[in-house]
C-alpha cells in the first residue's frame, strides 16, 4: 500500500504538468484519458469511471456513482474543466469519500487559469461507509 502523500502528491505534478502542456478549457474526459495515463506511466494503478458499490435503507447501489479516477485504490480523483468551482464539487466529492469509505480525494479544475486555484483536497474522516446513525438522548444507567 502506497502512502497517500506520495499518491497525492504525484497526482498533483501530474496536473500541473498536464495543465501547463495542454491549457484549460478543454473536455473533462480528455484531461481524465491523459491523467491516468501519466500516473500509470508513474507506477500508480488507476482506474477510470469506477463504479462505487454501496448501500443504503436495504437498498444497494451497485452503479449509483462513478469516481473519474480511483488511484492505488486509495484516492478518489474527481476532475471538472470550469471556469471556478461550486460549493456543490466539494459536497459531491464528501459524499463519494463517505459511501465508498475512503479518506482522502481530490478535486482538480482544469479550466482554471492556474492549477493552483483548481485544486482541492478532500479529507474524509469517517473511515466507515455506512451512514451515521442519530444519537438518542438516553438516560445513563
Amino acid at each position: 500500500m502506497k502512502n497517500l502523500d506520495d499518491i497525492t502528491g504525484n497526482i498533483l505534478d501530474a496536473s500541473i504538468k498536464i495543465h501547463k502542456g495542454l491549457g484549460p478549457g478543454l473536455l473533462e474526459s480528455v484531461y481524465e484519458s491523459v491523467l491516468a495515463r501519466d500516473l500509470e506511466r508513474r507506477g500508480f494503478q488507476t482506474v477510470r469511471q469506477k463504479a462505487i458499490r454501496f448501500e443504503y435503507d436495504g437498498m444497494s447501489f451497485e452503479d449509483g456513482l462513478r469516481v473519474d479516477l480511483l488511484v492505488e485504490d486509495q484516492v478518489i480523483v474527481e476532475l471538472k474543466s470550469l471556469e471556478v468551482f461550486l460549493p456543490i464539487h466539494k459536497k459531491e466529492l464528501l459524499t463519494y469519500l463517505r459511501l465508498s469509505g475512503l479518506s482522502v480525494g481530490l478535486l482538480i479544475n482544469f479550466g482554471a487559469p492556474a492549477l493552483k486555484d483548481g485544486f482541492r483536497r478532500i479529507v474524509n474522516y469517517l473511515q466507515s461507509p455506512l451512514p451515521l446513525r442519530p444519537r438518542t438522548n438516553q438516560p445513563n444507567p
